[in-house]
């Protein structure tokens, strides 16, 4: 796989900038400066479906966190993915639910940081590639070259199982770019559960790229019909989400901190508060586990 991602830096330049690309919707969330107060710990999470939704689905495991680290916990929403970066580099959060590339560049800003804990799925994540019944695409092990001639939707730019990997895969697969691959312009819906929903309709675009667990969940709930909104391509595996902690926390709540938190989430057993994280078991984390993401990110230059 890490030749895999090795090769993606000889395509074009990734995220840095996209002639025919589209953006996302909603207004970048403001930094606070610092921890309003020691006695309280914020955290967050990049906003991969609907900030509001997130907020509710949040707030128990804030309450949970409070209650078997001993410290008060607070859910703080942002808008976008880089909006969380910045606000864990800027300490105005020390807790944050990140992407594979959103944590790997966070860590980059806040030495000594640590990613702590995942999902059980996410050392083996997958995205769909997902089309429209009107299209006539099946499902099949090659990459869909047919692709190329329908409008698109990517995630959220800053979105690894929404862009990043999508695009590291079409690029392996087509040898071209994205502006170069696609016939017409390609869009950012900013949200996996928007893709599915955009593709569902068949209006804005036909064809999209999202994570796995999203477009299943939505599946299973019976927000969208897999039989209009198909899967026509799985990636390989790679490795995505995580939880990271600031190692500031430690200073300020006392050494010990973030291995009582990690403690308490790998120890998180209540499937109400599990599924706001949208996974079934959390499981421990190291740095380590997502060199492959960060070799890419260095050299797209999308960290330092």
């Amino acid at each position: 796989m890490m030749k895999r991602f090795a090769a993606l830096a000889l395509g074009a330049v990734l995220l840095a900038a996209c002639g025919k690309t589209g953006t996302e919707s909603g207004p970048d969330a403001g930094s606070g400066g610092t921890q309003a107060s020691s006695a309280e710990i914020w955290w967050t999470a990049i906003p991969d479906k609907d900030k509001d939704a997130l907020q509710q689905k949040f707030d128990p495991v804030s309450a949970y966190l409070t209650e078997k680290v001993g410290i008060t916990f607070k859910y703080k929403p942002v808008a976008k993915y880089d909006a969380a970066v910045t606000q864990f580099a800027n300490g105005d959060v020390m807790l944050a639910w990140f992407g594979g590339l959103s944590g790997v560049q966070a860590r980059d800003e806040v030495p000594g940081s640590r990613a702590i804990a995942q999902g059980a799925a996410d050392p083996k994540f997958k995205s769909y590639f997902i089309a429209h019944k009107s299209t006539g695409l099946e499902k099949s092990d090659a990459f869909p070259m047919g692709i190329a001639d329908l409008p698109f939707a990517f995630g959220s730019k800053g979105s690894t199982s929404g862009r990043l990997m999508p695009e590291f895969f079409l690029r392996e697969a087509t040898k071209k770019s994205p502006d170069d691959f696609f016939k017409m312009p390609f869009v950012f819906s900013g949200a996996h559960d928007k893709t599915a929903r955009w593709v569902a309709e068949g209006n804005k675009v036909k064809v999209g790229a999202l994570n796995y667990i999203t477009y299943d969940n939505m599946v299973a709930a019976g927000d969208i019909d897999p039989e209009t909104c198909r899967i026509i391509w799985v990636t390989p595996e790679y490795a995505d989400y995580n939880i990271s902690a600031h190692p500031d926390l430690d200073k300020i709540h006392g050494a010990g901190t973030i291995d009582k938190i990690q403690k308490a989430l790998i120890e998180m057993k209540d499937p109400k508060l599990l599924a706001a994280f949208e996974r079934k078991q959390l499981i421990e984390a190291k740095n380590e586990e997502f060199d492959g993401i960060l070799e890419v990110a260095k050299q797209l230059k999308l960290v330092r």
